[in-house]
C-alpha cells in the first residue's frame, strides 16, 4: 500500500502520520492540549476536544488502534478503522492537529519495554484482559512523550483507565494534567462508545440495563446500605437473567479502586457485562453525603 502522505491540510487541520513532522509542527504550538484516541470517534470524543480546547493554545487528537491493549482473542483486526471520517469530526469540533500514525511508526520494533501500571490494574476489567492496561500505559507514556501535553483529556467511561493514567503520570513525573471529562450518553443513558456499533437493534434496546443496575447501587448507597457484596450479588443475577454475561460488578473507593474501608461516603460502582458478542462497561460515581 503506498505511504500516506506526511502532512495533509484539511480545512486548517493539520493530519500528521509521522513523529518527526508532528515534532516540527508543534515546536511553536504553545500550550497543547492532547486528547488520545482509537478513532471510530462520536459525540462523546467531540466532547473531550471542547473539554481540550479550554486547556490549551494548540489541541491535538491522536488515531491511533494499539495493538498492544488487545488480547489474542480480541477484536484489534475488526475495531472500526474510519480516518477519514473522524478527521471530517474533529475539523467540526475545532481540532488543530491529528496525529494519526500507523503501527510501524509507533513501533518500528517489538516493544521490549513496557510500563507495569499498579497492581489495581490487575483487577476489575484487568483480571478479564490480562495485559491490557500494560498495553494502554505503555502507548499513553510514548504518546506523551511525542506529543509533550501540557494537559490530556480522558473520559470517565474507561474509569479503570483513567485511575491508570493518573497513576502513570503522577509516578513517572510527567509535567502533564490529567483531566477528567464525564462520560457522554444517548438519551436512554447507554454510555456513547465505539463498541455500541456491534450492537445489534434489540441489544441495543437493552443495552442501557447496565447503567441502570450500576444506579440503583448508587441510590442503595445513598440510602445508607453497606451490604456491599450482597448489593454487587444482586445486581449480577438481576442482568445474568435479563441474559447478560456478567464480568463484574463492583463498589469501590473512586480513588484507589479497592473496596471501601472504613465510613465511606465516596464510591464508584462499575459494571463489566457482555450483551450477545459485545463487552460493555459502566459506572456510576456515589456520595453518600448528598
Amino acid at each position: 500500500m503506498p505511504r500516506p502522505n506526511p502532512v495533509l491540510k484539511v480545512n486548517n487541520m493539520d493530519v500528521i502520520h509521522t513523529i518527526a513532522i508532528l515534532n516540527k509542527r508543534l515546536r511553536e504550538a504553545g500550550k497543547v492540549a492532547f486528547v488520545p484516541t482509537m478513532g471510530n470517534l462520536h459525540a462523546g470524543h467531540l466532547e473531550l476536544m471542547r473539554i481540550a480546547r479550554e486547556h490549551g493554545d494548540t489541541v491535538v487528537a491522536s488515531i491511533f488502534v494499539n495493538p498492544l491493549q488487545f488480547g489474542p482473542k480480541e477484536d484489534f483486526q475488526k475495531y472500526p478503522r474510519t480516518l477519514e471520517e473522524d478527521c471530517a469530526l474533529l475539523r467540526t469540533a475545532g481540532c488543530d492537529v491529528v496525529f494519526a500514525p500507523s503501527v510501524e511508526e509507533m513501533y518500528p520494533a517489538p516493544q521490549q519495554v513496557e510500563i507495569i501500571p499498579p497492581p489495581i490494574a490487575n483487577e476489575l476489567c484487568g483480571a478479564f484482559r490480562p495485559g491490557h492496561f500494560q498495553g494502554v500505559a505503555t502507548v499513553v507514556a510514548k504518546l506523551f512523550n511525542i506529543v509533550q501535553p501540557a494537559a490530556a483529556v480522558f473520559g470517565k467511561k474507561d474509569y479503570q483507565q483513567l485511575c491508570v493514567i493518573r497513576a502513570l503520570a503522577q509516578q513517572l513525573n510527567y509535567p502533564v494534567r490529567i483531566v477528567a471529562a464525564e462520560t457522554s450518553r444517548a438519551e436512554d443513558g447507554l454510555a456513547l462508545s465505539s463498541r455500541n456499533t456491534y450492537l445489534s437493534a434489540q441489544k441495543r434496546q437493552e443495552a442501557p440495563r447496565l447503567y441502570q443496575a450500576l444506579k440503583t447501587i448508587a441510590h442503595q448507597l445513598q440510602q445508607g446500605q453497606r451490604d456491599y457484596a450482597a448489593l454487587e450479588e444482586s445486581a449480577c443475577r438481576a442482568l445474568a437473567a435479563q441474559g447478560w454475561r456478567v464480568d463484574y460488578v463492583a463498589i469501590r473507593d473512586p480513588h484507589t479502586l479497592l473496596p471501601p474501608a472504613g465510613k465511606s461516603e465516596r464510591f464508584v460502582v462499575l459494571g463489566a457485562a457482555w450483551l450477545g458478542v459485545t463487552r460493555l462497561i459502566d459506572n456510576s460515581e456515589v456520595s453518600a453525603s448528598t
